[in-house]
């Protein structure tokens, strides 16, 4: 008889996210099969790209940040052996199966033995952090603005913190995200629904920022992008970083003369190279994810987790599922 496993899935409707049984998957040539310990909910992409979706959800897109074991290896794989334990670019369930550095695509990494499963659960989001930071090119002469202070856009204000800027703000509208972000190291916050952020950046930066790195995403990041031409200075750089917005962005061709727009990181981005770096950096605590964990839930919780963070985002911002 087939070995069933539980995982995460979203049928049609709004928020219907359910669980199913299927079969434990089989490890073919270069893939490995990884017991699940602990996943990581990603509320920006999890809800605009998922739970907030009419349509059926391919059950593989449901989630991409775990920690686990190795349970089983398929031939020609020398890199993991059954038992070691890993970080996981996968989706919420109880086994995963994925290629061993399939096409440079790294999406299995040894997890340092001095990093717990749930902290490890963060790497996913910190190499991309990583690689996004590094792509900006933060010297210390930059006055440096993260919009929105999710887990995208605190671990990317922790990351260009390590760069040591001249200034360093993050902004949001939710008081939770604010504290947080101060905890972790932001050395100045701009409350977006207590004041008008472009002024209070103007104000703070004495003119500007150098950079402003805009991780809202979702119909709130239609004005955020806007705000980040407002607020970036002449000969400045506006990096796109959130997603899911629903209708074309709004770009004044007047304001973004003689400034720079990027989008992400560039592809070519070693990513192996930049999982490494993120991995030494949670390790060494130059970025901090305890404070983000906010609530926990048992994998069977799923439906109950994404709900609570789709109804009630000012109270939560790391919620993890144990498996």
């Amino acid at each position: 008889m087939t070995d069933l496993m539980w995982r995460t899935a979203k049928h049609e409707g709004v928020g219907n996210v359910v669980m199913e049984q299927v079969p434990i998957p089989e490890p073919g040539n270069k893939e490995v099969v990884a017991r699940t310990q602990v996943s990581l909910i990603s509320r920006g992409s999890e809800m605009g790209g998922r739970y907030l979706r009419e349509e059926l959800v391919d059950p593989r897109r449901m989630g991409y940040s775990t920690t686990g074991v190795i349970h089983r290896v398929g031939t020609g794989v020398s890199e993991f052996a059954v038992g070691d334990r890993v970080v996981v670019t996968a989706p919420h369930a109880e086994y995963t199966l994925e290629k061993v550095n399939y096409a440079g695509d790294f999406r299995v990494f040894q997890l340092h033995p001095d990093l717990s499963l749930e902290h490890g659960t963060f790497h996913p989001l910190a190499t991309s952090s990583a690689g996004w930071t590094r792509a900006a090119g933060i010297g210390p002469e930059d006055r440096v603005v993260v919009l929105g202070q999710g887990i995208v856009g605190n671990l990317v204000m922790q990351f260009a913190r390590r760069y040591r800027p001249a200034q360093l703000i993050a902004v949001d509208a939710l008081d939770l995200r604010l504290r947080i972000a101060q905890e972790v190291g932001a050395a100045e916050v701009v409350n977006a629904r207590d004041e008008d952020p472009v002024a209070a950046v103007r104000r703070l930066t004495g003119g500007g920022a150098t950079i402003v790195m805009d991780c809202v995403g979702g119909r709130a990041g239609l004005r955020s992008f806007v705000q980040a031409q407002d607020m970036v200075a002449d000969g400045g750089l506006i990096q796109l970083i959130g997603l899911y917005h629903e209708q074309p962005l709004d770009l004044d061709a007047s304001k973004i003369m003689g400034k720079r727009l990027i989008g992400s990181y560039p592809p070519s981005t070693n990513r192996a190279e930049i999982g490494q770096e993120a991995m030494a950096a949670l390790v060494r605590g130059e970025v901090r994810v305890e404070p983000l964990i906010t609530h926990r839930f048992e994998g069977q919780q799923a439906k109950a987790a994404f709900d609570l963070l789709h109804e009630h985002m000012d109270q939560a911002l790391g919620v993890l599922l144990t498996w």
